[in-house]
């Protein structure tokens, strides 16, 4: 496999580390069973990816990226939305669905973002190690997709609009689990 640039090194995403790669990608961080993640299903917008990366980082979550994408990985836009936040978050690359599925499987439920959800946010209960896909920007997530995933939730909204950016509902998604599995108070300063 090909190594990609990851800000400023290279790093073979795909197989965490290759003789070709410069160092092993030891950003990707082990797993942790306890914690949520976020996935991003084909993103096409660079800057709300970079927004979710730094979500991510400042939240201590995992990010799993299903390819393709529609723009660079290294786009500047992506870098300009993350700032220097993009050195503290880990992310995996797949490359496609099916990949991502192997990947999370073992690990936890795939719970959809999604305005066709079954169950609203205020009722739906998220679970350790459970995986939250957000579907791309321009036409969510497709019906396998869909048929996948173990849960499928919907943030409350005014019925006449659309949707919300995808990073947006990410974020508000991300607090609510870390809320309801007591992952916010890991993050509280020390005041004393």
């Amino acid at each position: 496999l090909a190594p990609l640039l990851w800000f400023g090194w290279l790093a073979c995403i795909r197989c965490k580390g290759c003789p070709d790669c410069a160092k092993p990608s030891s950003f990707v961080a082990l797993r942790d069973k306890k914690l949520i993640s976020i996935a991003l299903y084909q993103p096409d917008i660079p800057q709300n990816t970079g927004a979710i990366l730094r979500l991510a980082a400042c939240m201590g979550l995992n990010v799993d990226i299903i390819e393709p994408c529609g723009f660079l990985f290294d786009d500047r836009k992506l870098r300009r939305a993350g700032m220097d936040y993009l050195q503290d978050v880990s992310y995996q690359r797949h490359i496609d669905w099916q990949a991502f599925v192997a990947h999370q499987t073992p690990i936890g439920r795939k719970v959809l973002a999604t305005r066709f959800g079954a169950e609203s946010l205020e009722h739906f209960q998220f679970q350790p190690g459970d995986s939250i896909i957000m579907g791309r920007e321009s036409a969510g997530a497709p019906r396998d997709v869909h048929d996948a995933c173990d849960a499928r939730v919907v943030i409350p909204m005014r019925p006449d609009l659309r949707s919300l950016n995808v990073a947006q509902s990410a974020s508000i998604l991300a607090y609510e689990a870390c809320r309801q599995l007591g992952h916010l108070q890991t993050m509280e300063p020390d005041h004393g």
